[in-house]
Parts: structure tokens; sequence; C-alpha cells
């Protein structure tokens, strides 16, 4: 009984992660075909390190968001200079417009030669979360090079990908390359704060132009490896749709007394009482619901018996599998609505009784439910009217974008990804957890699509956000070589071509 439980839990892994192979029948019509030369992906060791030294200088500028309205306006005023001088054939080609928006974002208009292939949107973000030195093995702004990594804030998240495709278009540009489909590229600059002055800026601005973009590609998903026995290769996950978010805060006001003779509750007690009945009751279990089903189906065989007898007969295993995936946080957050406590506030005296407490909780909201389903189910579990219920911050999930053979990003992206890394043969549609800047531009597209070209072990997750981020130089390097495919990879079109590694 002991090998069939493993295979199980191996699939709860599996279905963790959103994976499906995606086996489609359409590829791209290459520029062969057109009678034009495709540009080698091939770096000088002088390019390289070039590229090299201009994300670490990027990491040195501490761009950090410290809350909505709190930026590090003077970090953010000298990337902005220092990409000038970083990339100095973007700001002198003519095909290539580039604006300040919101004070700190930038966009790019790089217009292509053929106005009838419809644009489409790289976006990235410039800013960082904070990173108290303690804990760090170097400093977190120091972009110290270390045993073949590159330290620091921003090294994952975000600037890699900011630098990334900046890096590729320079060496397009500066190879005579003109793309035929014309593109943009949004960096945004509070995008660990909500996106308000940067993203949804230049969102407005593209509508005001009568912009609608063939797809967007923006962070989240990875080249995954080491994350499950079963499958000995790496798999590539591009995210499609991405979690909802909701923060609330709960009050309860009492009257205020002395200490010496307490009520029978005060206020920090029916608040405490309510977010202990929130955090032991957990919101519906999701697991199945939407996209899901079809991804089991497709995937099911990909893997050794029992895992394809599970995936082929989830009307069985359902519950099974559902109970799996509740044992892990992890695996939890990728079925259900989660809840986290994230502060508590209340007391002005030792010996007062505090008429006021607080807390804020934040839920990322599964794509199968609504804003106002979740406010609902909270009420109906802490079932107390003296906790007042404030959202200080909410949006529904994003639509789940397309996947199909006729999904132009998409099977862009997934050819990409098996040519520059043609050891990956499963590409996969998942589910974002967090939270990215592409929610803002959901007006000038319904294919969005999240993907970093880089590998991703399970160790590496704790560092984003975390402490001691770093990326290697050989990961940054194929991240700019994907980039660089990729943009010219999407002056193609969808054509009935057999599958291929090779584009």
């Amino acid at each position: 009984m002991a090998r069939p439980f493993v295979c199980v839990r191996a699939l709860a892994t599996v279905l963790l992660l959103g994976i499906a192979t995606v086996s489609g029948s359409m590829g791209l019509r290459g520029q062969e075909h057109r009678g034009t030369s495709r540009i080698p992906s091939q770096f000088s060791a002088e390019e390289r390190f070039t590229m090299k030294e201009a994300l670490k200088d990027a990491i040195k500028i501490p761009t950090v968001s410290f809350g909505p309205e709190e930026f590090n306006t003077t970090a953010l005023a000298e990337f902005g200079e220092f990409i000038y001088k970083a990339f100095p054939t973007l700001f002198k080609t003519s095909f290539i417009q580039h604006e300040v928006v919101g004070e700190y974002s930038h966009l790019f208009t790089v217009q292509g030669s053929d106005p009838s292939l419809q644009p489409y949107l790289l976006t990235a973000h410039i800013d960082v979360v904070p990173a108290p030195a303690e804990g760090w093995e170097v400093p977190p702004f120091s972009g110290l090079e270390r045993d073949g990594f590159i330290h620091g804030r921003g090294t994952l998240d975000n600037k890699n990908s900011v630098m990334a495709i900046l890096q590729a278009l320079e060496l397009l540009v500066t190879r005579n390359y003109v793309p035929r489909r014309s593109f943009f590229i949004a960096l945004g600059h509070d995008e660990e704060v909500s996106g308000k002055y940067g993203a949804q800026k230049i969102s407005a601005l593209l509508q005001a132009r009568g912009v609608q973009l063939a797809f967007i590609m923006d962070e989240c998903g990875f080249v995954l490896d080491g994350f499950f026995p079963s499958l000995k290769k790496p798999f590539a996950m591009v995210s499609v749709s991405e979690k909802g978010a909701l923060n609330l805060k709960l009050q309860v006001n009492m009257t205020p007394g002395h200490s010496s003779a307490p009520p029978k509750e005060t206020s920090i007690g029916i608040l405490a009482a309510a977010i202990s009945r929130l955090e032991q009751t957990s919101l519906p279990n999701m697991f199945g619901d939407g996209p899901l089903k079809k991804t089991m189906q497709l995937l099911a065989n990909e893997f050794p018996f029992p895992t394809n007898v599970v995936l082929s007969n989830l009307w069985l295993f359902r519950p099974l599998v559902s109970r799996l995936l509740e044992r892990n946080y992890i695996t939890n957050a990728f079925i259900r609505t989660t809840t986290a406590v994230t502060m508590f506030n209340a007391g002005i005296k030792i010996n007062v009784i505090p008429p006021v407490a607080e807390a804020t909780i934040n839920f990322r909201i599964h794509p199968a439910q609504t804003v106002q389903e979740v406010i609902d189910l909270v009420k109906n579990i802490m079932a107390d009217d003296r906790v007042q219920f404030h959202v200080l911050s909410a949006f529904d999930p994003l639509p789940i974008s397309p996947s199909d053979d006729q999904a132009f990003g998409y099977q862009l992206l997934r050819q990409t990804i098996q040519s520059v890394f043609p050891e990956v043969n499963i590409v996969a549609p998942g589910t974002c957890i967090g939270n990215t800047d592409s929610r803002h531009y959901t007006n000038l597209t319904t294919d969005i699509y999240r993907f970093n070209p880089l590998y991703l072990q399970p160790q590496d997750f704790s560092s984003i956000h975390g402490l001691n981020e770093k990326i290697s130089v050989q990961a940054y390097e194929t991240q700019v070589k994907f980039m660089f495919e990729l943009i010219q990879n999407a002056d193609t079109e969808l054509s009935q071509v057999p599958h291929l590694h090779e584009l």
C-alpha cells in the first residue's frame, strides 16, 4: 500500500502546479518562409560581460516600494537615468519611442514594419520590496557577484526581467533588426504596492490611443525543476490566470475602562475569538473547478501507474486528492482562497481596557470565487455582529486566458520555451497565486500570460521577497537569449505545422 500512496502524493504536487501537456498542432509560420534572415542568439564574451555588469548596476539602485504612497523616488529617478546610459542604442533608434509615465514608469513603443500585425506588450516592474540587511549573506543592494551568482533584491523579482527585455532589444537593434510586428515595453514603478501610478496609467494611456493587443507577457511562471519525483525532466508553467485579492480590516469598538474591574469580554478578546474561528475554518476547497479538469485529462498519460489511473478517474479519487492537497500550506494555496492575518493592533496603556481592536486580513481569492462570495463566507464564519468589516482594497481573480492551438501568445511562448530550453517537453498552463501588473491591462487584451524564462527549484521560492535573492549569471544570459528569440518569433503568424522543438 505504501507505493500507491507515494504516487498519489506525487500527483498532489502535480496538481499544485496546474500542469497540462499541450500537444497542439498549431505552430508559428517563421521568417524563413518570407525569405528574411534570422539573427542567431549568440553573444560575444564582451556582450555577455556587459549584460552581466548592467544587471549588477541595476540591483545596486534601491528602488524600494515601502507602501502604496511611499516610494524611494530618488532611486526611481536614478534608475531612469541609468537605463539611458545602459542602453544607448534604444534611445537613438528612430522606430523606438520612449515616454516617462506617472513620473517614474517607462513606456517604449517599438514600431514594426507591418501595420497589419496586431501589437503585443512585454511588461516588468522596476520596484522591489524592502530588504533589511539582517540575515543576508551579502548586502541586499550590493549587486555582488559570487560563485557564478549575482546577489541582491530584484535579481528574481523583477529587475532581471526589466533588464533582460531591454538588453535583448538593445542587442537586436545593434544587429540592425527591424521588427515586423509592433510592440510595447511597459516598466512599472509601483507593482509591489498596487501598480496604481505605473501600470494603471500606462494602460489608460494605451487605451486612450485605441491600442488593442495580441497578447501580454508578464512575470510569474517558471521552468520548474525537482518539484516531484515522478517527472524526471523539468517542465515550464505559463500562468494563464492569477488569484484575486481582498484586504479586509476588522474592528471591534467597546467602552474603555480600568483593568482592575474588567468586563466579561474586551475588544481584544472578541476580535481574537472571531479571528480564531476564521483561521480554524478554511474557505471551501475548490479543487477541480475551473480549467483543472481539462488539465488533468491532458496530463494523465504522462505519468506511470497508478497516477495515470487517478487522473483519469477523478470521479473516484477527487476527495482523496483534495485532502492530500490540504495538508501542505503551499498546495493548499492552489486549491482555495487563502486567509492570512497580517496585522493586529489594540491597546493604549497597560492598565486600560482598550476601546478599539483592529486586525487586517489578506485573502488571495481562488479563480472560481469572487470578492463578494468571500466576504459573505467570512461574515458567516465569524458570526458576530460586533465585528465591523471595512474593505481596504479588493479585486476579483483575472479571467483565464486561452491556451489552445489558436492562442497566438501562448503558442509563441510554448515554441520559444522549447527552442531555448530543448530539454523541456511539457509546457503547462497554470495559475499565479500572487498578483502582477498584468491585471491592469485586461482592457487591452484577453490573452495575458505570465512567464519568467528561468529555472526555479523548490528552495528558490523562499528567496523571492525573502532572504538571499540571487540569479546565476548563466540563467540571466539564458533569459536575455529567450527575450532575443521571443521578439523575433513574434514576427511570425500561426499556421498548421507539426510540433517541433526548434522554430
